[in-house]
């Protein structure tokens, strides 16, 4: 790849983009970043003190960090794939690599491959597969397109858990996006399940008849996890599963529950937006934020 010590470049320094830096100290030669946060007065203070703790070169533009960069790691929300790839495909050096992290369809990560190859760098689709907290730089991830075996070897390296899905791009993606089905729609499910059960009285009765059903989970832990990490990242969440429903509606079928469950995810985004789980404790249980969903409800649902 080069002789000389490994340049990374992370474009989107949100919660993966500050894990990678993190995890990548050390290892790299060195490690910049670009996010639209730098520019904004709001945020800028915070996130440029982070990266400054961090280690981490904050860049003044994307041109800046494709100039410094062998590798470049896209780290943006969904929505953002293919804007990121574009503009960093006018300003890569030849035969940089572009890892592609985000959560988009198998159209979406080929048409991001098509502007940064014909820009002469060499795109790799990643699909990861799990939550990155805890696992951090190690979350598993299947890599896909005709440079993903020339990459392998270089994450591995670096300690990352990859593998090689597919050398023809979309297979990985395909993977972690049907998975999102699954996944993204529990969280759903549990949410909704969990609110109703509680306005009823019934929720000890309906967890009970869950664990019977599928004893290898635990219904209470997993019901705080998923209402915790939707509270957090509904919004991120939404995005991607509407580039699952992309991705549904490239297979040629309607995306009804897909669909659904981006407006479940959009809505959990919207209760915390209003401050609805603010003050609650740190790790709380299910029980606390269907509470504030119940009181949060309008009138005419009492």
């Amino acid at each position: 790849m080069t002789t000389q010590p490994l340049r990374i470049g992370i474009i989107g320094y949100g919660e993966v983009g500050r894990i990678f830096a993190a995890g990548l100290q050390g290892s790299a030669g060195w490690t910049g970043a670009w996010d639209l946060k730098f520019e904004d007065p709001a945020l800028a203070a915070a996130a440029l003190d982070h990266a400054a703790r961090a280690c981490v070169t904050a860049c003044g533009s994307a041109r800046e960090l494709c100039a410094q960069s062998h590798l470049i790691i896209s780290a943006v929300t969904a929505s953002s794939t293919l804007e990121v790839a574009r503009e960093a495909a006018g300003f890569l050096r030849p035969g940089t690599f572009f890892l592609d992290l985000n959560s988009a369809s198998p159209g979406t990560k080929q048409q991001a491959a098509a502007l940064v190859d014909a820009a002469g760098g060499r795109y790799v689709e990643a699909g990861v597969m799990t939550s990155v907290p805890p696992y951090g730089i190690r979350v598993p991830m299947l890599l896909g397109g005709a440079h993903a075996a020339a990459l392998q070897p270089v994450l591995a390296g670096l300690g990352m858990s990859v593998q090689v899905a597919s050398d023809r791009l979309g297979v990985a993606s395909a993977t972690k996006m049907c998975r999102s089905i699954m996944i993204k729609g529990l969280e759903a499910l549990v949410i909704e399940s969990y609110t109703t059960a509680r306005h009823y009285g019934v929720e000890d009765a309906m967890i009970a008849t869950l664990q019977e059903t599928f004893p290898g989970i635990d219904w209470t832990q997993q019901g705080a996890y998923f209402f915790s990490r939707v509270a957090q990242h509904g919004q991120r969440r939404a995005e991607e599963m509407r580039e699952v429903a992309n991705t549904v509606r490239e297979a040629g079928f309607e995306p009804f529950m897909a669909s659904a469950i981006a407006r479940k995810h959009d809505w959990m985004a919207a209760q915390a937006r209003a401050g609805h789980f603010a003050d609650l404790p740190k790790a709380p249980a299910w029980q606390a934020f269907a509470d504030r969903l119940l009181a949060a409800r309008p009138a005419a649902n009492d």
